[in-house]
């Protein structure tokens, strides 16, 4: 498994597992162990999804476990297939059958990749315009789903307060609901301190699943 993605889950699982009260250690083994299965990726995500199926308790955790899913085939399992297999009809039916799973963080992982790759940090304005470039009229369904980011950058400079309170405004109907705190409170703090973070989950509206996806994108990241 990919270190990144390896920390990432970790760190997830442990935050969503000591806010919810409730034991992870049988959970993220067998997550593990279906990430680490020598096979084809839908085969893969059917594995993942049966460990999820039999511990109901994560179900929160699905889709952000898909994206990770997702970003460790590229990492890992990509290279043992053949050089143009991305371009095949083989992905580009999975991308096809996969169009409603999981969420905006694969962008943010992909991005943080790509950011490790050139050597360069990772801030909220050049993963807008650099990354999903919101300001190009060919990808204004990125302007849409953030829009409210967009809008309101210069929280990246401000608090969890700040954010928290912001992040009110987005709906269950926005792609980006429940998403906005945990990522611009990562362009707002990278490397948060325990403290920090107790600070984080106390402005979350959903704790558990907020927090964990702080977690899951900071330790992403290291």
């Amino acid at each position: 498994m990919d270190n990144k993605v390896k920390n990432a889950l970790e760190g997830g699982i442990s935050s969503y597992a000591s806010l919810e009260n409730i034991d992870a250690a049988e959970f993220q083994a067998a997550l593990f162990k279906s990430f680490a299965l020598d096979a084809p990726f839908m085969d893969k995500v059917a594995a993942m999804d049966a460990v999820f199926d039999d511990f109901q308790a994560f179900d929160e955790l699905r889709e952000v476990a898909f994206d990770l899913l997702m970003i460790n085939f590229f990492a890992e399992d990509v290279q043992k297939l053949e050089e143009d297999y991305l371009e095949s009809e083989e992905w580009e039916q999975i991308e096809e059958d996969t169009l409603d799973r999981g969420t905006e963080l694969l962008n943010i992982f992909l991005y943080l990749k790509e950011c490790e790759d050139d050597k360069i940090e990772a801030t909220l304005d050049d993963y807008l315009k650099e990354f999903l470039l919101v300001e190009e009229d060919e990808f204004q369904d990125e302007y849409r789903i953030y829009e409210k980011v967009i809008a309101n950058q210069i929280l990246a400079e401000s608090d969890y307060s700040e954010i928290a309170k912001v992040s009110t405004s987005v709906t269950p109907m926005d792609e980006l609901y429940e998403l906005f705190y945990p990522l611009v409170s990562f362009f707002y703090e990278s490397k948060p301190s325990t403290a920090q973070y107790g600070e984080f989950t106390s402005h979350a509206g959903n704790k558990s699943y907020e927090t964990a996806l702080y977690h899951v994108i900071v330790n992403f990241n290291k």
